[in-house]
């Protein structure tokens, strides 16, 4: 039978609950154990879908096509476990399944309540993600006190009821803060957070308290004697430099001890040497490289959570430090390209509307002219694809139709019809709600021999998607024509999956690549991702090659 560990928030949001749930989940795994991962989101919103990245951060997405919650990106990065769309539910997604139980008359005329028709429609959704696994970490978002959490707080006091003794565990993580005035920490507000967690009838295992710095023994006894929990299940987890440290963190700690004997487990020990490792490479890297990443939302970079991560992953395993500047491509557009010339290549991620487009355009113009290495993702693909359809294939007036519904030519255009991850055939327009018209989840597709692409993916790539623009195959040609080169499309729909630039001839690039999908969200520290290895290899090149000619020019200036 599945055990359950229950993970909770308190005082402020943005903790790292998610990380530190992630991070107890890969000691667990570690010690031999079958873990999953699920997240309960509060928010009314069916998925995240629709939601704007400023407020919400990335959207995560599966390989069955949920979008989800950037913290499920966090549990494959540090899990084995792929999440799936039972991995992440709303109480928007709760509501609608009651509602519609209630209309098909499943309540047989009972009057339908918070408690017991709710909380029973969650504990059934976390049953259902939790089957099959030895442990399940259920993070709860939202903190305690929030008006909109407390169905699903009164639904795990409920299960963990039911499931009876050593089936469940409850791990809060609250705040410490320091006050620069007062000159110390103080542990008020993580005294209060878990009164009010007692409060609702949940008695925490263990305590997670977050502060900039290690806290002190004398802090810990205070929290443990004002909490009702044990001195050695108050965990200090202060602000790391990465956080691949965090597992070895809380296992120093004794934390999965904790909770393995409160769920009367006896695992083997703990193999945290892989962790260990990325660390290291972290660290100690041999190599240093700078990305020029264009994007518009680069005042939140938490938009591009798994973009980041997974070119960090790629200089772990190319033993390269991975420095990222962020560019806003609104400011491209006033003023100019020139700057990116110090960058050892150019990376334009996914992104949704009009705004800064056109110098996304213009970054992709200049790494390819100037054989900077260059990766356009989604977004990125697209805007490469105007980019030469206008300047090289005589296709001046080339736009998409999601920047301007009019254009003459639209080489990127809505595809009305195609065939969704369950094999559906799923019609859109631009009336189609916006939850409703993605390109969604894993889809596998045949790579072109001799290619750029099969160099890095092999005979076949799978990658998942989000997004609703296509290449418009009805000027494709006409930009192959002009030496553009399609390396994978879709088997069904025919859709471009992958474009580049070919290595020798007229148009010639030593790196150029653009892909429909998000690859990111399938890079894990474990092993990297092989296009984003590829990218950064190619971005070392680069360097090395125009390293000799910038200490020339160096040395001209210094003599003049």
């Amino acid at each position: 039978m599945t055990k359950f560990v229950f993970v909770t928030g308190g005082v402020v949001s943005s903790l790292g609950k998610g990380i530190a749930a992630a991070s107890l989940a890969a000691i667990l795994e570690s010690r031999g154990l079958k873990v999953t991962m699920l997240k309960l989101d509060p928010y009314i919103n069916v998925d995240p879908g629709t939601m704007s990245p400023f407020q919400h951060g990335e959207v995560f997405v599966t390989d069955d096509g949920a979008e989800t919650d950037l913290d499920l990106g966090h549990y494959e990065r540090f899990i084995t476990t792929r999440m799936k769309k039972v991995n992440n539910f709303t109480t928007g997604q709760i509501y609608e399944s009651v509602i519609r139980k209630e209309r098909r008359g499943e309540y047989l005329g009972k009057t339908v309540q918070v408690i017991p028709h709710i909380t029973n429609e969650i504990q059934d959704y976390i049953h259902r993600g939790a089957e099959g696994y030895d442990v399940a970490l259920v993070e709860i978002g939202g903190t305690v006190g929030d008006i909109e959490s407390l169905p699903f707080l009164e639904a795990v006091r409920q299960l963990s009821l039911r499931a009876g003794r050593n089936a469940a565990a409850f791990v809060h993580l609250t705040l410490v803060p320091f006050i620069a005035t007062a000159g110390e920490l103080k542990t008020k507000p993580t005294q209060h957070s878990v009164q009010k967690l007692r409060e609702i009838g949940i008695f925490p295992d263990a305590l997670l308290c977050r502060a900039d710095r290690p806290i002190p023994n004398d802090e810990r006894a205070k929290i443990s004697l004002f909490s009702n929990v044990p001195e050695n299940a108050v965990i200090s987890v202060w602000d790391a430099d990465t956080i691949y440290k965090i597992p070895q963190m809380l296992h120093d700690q004794g934390l999965d001890a904790i909770v393995c004997e409160k769920l009367g487990l006896s695992p083997k020990p703990a193999d945290l040497s892989m962790w260990d490792k990325l660390v290291y490479g972290l660290e100690h890297p041999k190599h240093d490289i700078t990305i020029g990443m264009v994007g518009k939302y680069v005042d939140l970079t938490e938009s591009y959570k798994s973009l980041t991560e997974a070119l960090r992953h790629a200089g772990i395993h190319t033993e390269s430090r991975v420095n990222i500047e962020y560019l806003d491509s609104e400011e491209i557009e006033v003023k100019g390209t020139a700057h990116l010339a110090k960058y050892d290549a150019i990376l334009v991620p996914g992104g949704f509307g009009k705004r800064g487009v056109e110098g996304k355009i213009a970054a992709a113009q200049y790494a390819r002219e100037n054989k900077i290495p260059y990766l356009g993702i989604c977004l990125g693909m697209q805007v490469a694809l105007i980019e030469y359809a206008r300047n090289v294939a005589g296709l001046s007036k080339s736009n998409s139709t999601e920047f301007d519904a009019a254009t003459e030519q639209p080489v990127v255009a809505l595809i009305n019809e195609w065939q969704n991850h369950d094999g559906k055939v799923e019609l859109r327009d631009e009336n189609s709600d916006l939850g409703g018209t993605m390109r969604l989840g894993a889809q596998t597709c045949a790579v072109k021999p001799g290619s750029l692409a099969a160099e890095i993916y092999g005979n076949v790539v799978t990658e998942r998607h989000r997004h609703r623009y296509e290449a418009n195959n009805h000027y494709l040609g006409r930009v192959e024509a002009a030496g553009l080169v399609v390396s994978a499309r879709t088997p069904t729909e025919d859709l471009c999956e992958i474009m580049e630039l070919p290595r020798t001839g007229d148009h010639a690039h030593p790196w150029y690549v653009g892909v429909q999908f998000h690859p990111e969200f399938k890079s894990t520290p474990r092993e990297g991702h092989p296009l984003f290895i590829s990218f950064i290899k190619a971005a070392l090149a680069h360097r090395q090659a125009v390293a000799p000619a910038l200490s020339e020019a160096s040395l001209e200036r210094s003599a003049a």
